[in-house]
Parts: C-alpha cells; sequence; structure tokens
C-alpha cells in the first residue's frame, strides 16, 4: 500500500501524510502496518480534493510542490483521493520482500480455497477472509468474528487453515496476509 519511498520517510520523519488513490477507503484510522522499516501507525483517514491540495500538505508527503503531488496523483489511476496520517511506531518485526507467485503455484492456491470454500457449510468464506485480512492488518480473532458475524472460535479455525496454505501470519497480537498472501491477492485482481 505505501510504496519505499514513503516508508522510508516516515521512517526519518520526514514525511508525516501520505496521499493515495484507491477505488474505495482501503484503510482505517488505527491501524498499524508491519513494513520493512518497522511498525507503521495510520491516524486519520479522511477523502480530499486533490485540487484543493496545498504546498504545506504536499512538503508533509515528502514532495517539493502541491503540483508535484497532484502529478503524482494523476499517474496512480483511477479512484478517490484519500489523506492518511502516518507516524513511525518503532522498529517491528520486518517484513520479507514481495513474493511473485508463478500460474502453477497461482492454480494451486486456487485449489486449495476452493476445497476450503467447498467444504464449508455456510458457503464461499476464504477470499472474503483475505480481504479483510488485507484491509485491517493486524486485526484480532475477535473483531474479526464481530466483522464476519461468526463465533471467535470458528474464526480462529479459518484464520489458522489460511495461515497453514502460507497465506496469513501473526501480525503484532491479531493476523494479516503474509508476502504469499499479498502476491496471491495482487495477481487475483
Amino acid at each position: 500500500m505505501l510504496s519505499k519511498r514513503i516508508l522510508r520517510g516516515v521512517a526519518a520523519g520526514e514525511i508525516s501524510e501520505a496521499y493515495l488513490r484507491w477505488p474505495s477507503q482501503l484503510a482505517e484510522a488505527g491501524t498499524r502496518l508491519s513494513t520493512a522499516v518497522g511498525l507503521i501507525g495510520v491516524g486519520e483517514v479522511s477523502r480530499v480534493d486533490p485540487e484543493q491540495l496545498t504546498d504545506d500538505d504536499a512538503r508533509r508527503a515528502g514532495f517539493g510542490s502541491a503540483a508535484g503531488l497532484r502529478a503524482s496523483l494523476a499517474k496512480r489511476g483511477r479512484g478517490e483521493v484519500y489523506r492518511l496520517a502516518l507516524t513511525f511506531e518503532g522498529p517491528g518485526r520486518p517484513v520479507a520482500e514481495a513474493v511473485v507467485l508463478g500460474g502453477r503455484e497461482r492454480a494451486v492456491i486456487d485449489q486449495q480455497l476452493a476445497r476450503l470454500d467447498v467444504s464449508a457449510p455456510r458457503g464461499p468464506w476464504t477470499r472474503q477472509v483475505l480481504e479483510v485480512l488485507r484491509r485491517q492488518p493486524g486485526i484480532r480473532a475477535g473483531e474479526l468474528a464481530v466483522e464476519r458475524n461468526r463465533p471467535a472460535s470458528r474464526c480462529k479455525s479459518d484464520v489458522w487453515q489460511l495461515r497453514e496454505l502460507g497465506l496469513v501470519e501473526p501480525v503484532g497480537v491479531g493476523f494479516g496476509l503474509s508476502a504469499r498472501g499479498r502476491s496471491y491477492l495482487e495477481g487475483g485482481d
């Protein structure tokens, strides 16, 4: 979600905001991201009009001017522009570099997830849980249970099944996508 440039800037105390273009809001205030530079905290998340951005906004995001920030956003596709307040929260556990999945490995994961979905009396669930973990890294099983309207013990079981496939890993006191899980979802969009 955040580029290496942004991550390094937040860790160095040079960047305190990021502006991202998303089709819908993909992060929530209070999220903690485990990244290659350490833990990054997401404060306020708000939708903004790029034409209203100032040079001060741009500097907080690591750009020299509002025009430069707007030009960067124009290259980032479609969707609304969101402002994320960011803080560096400490070293944390480093995140592995990105994983590139080949077509064969992706097909194996598709089959494994399809088996889990077919065997569940409630119907397909794996993609929904993976998407929640992508949006809310570090979510606890109890919070996932509330979001999914399922008992916490069942959500723990769901997460463990996905963890056995290498798609999920512990993040702080909760769970998030592993590098393999991120690669799988990004390739499937």
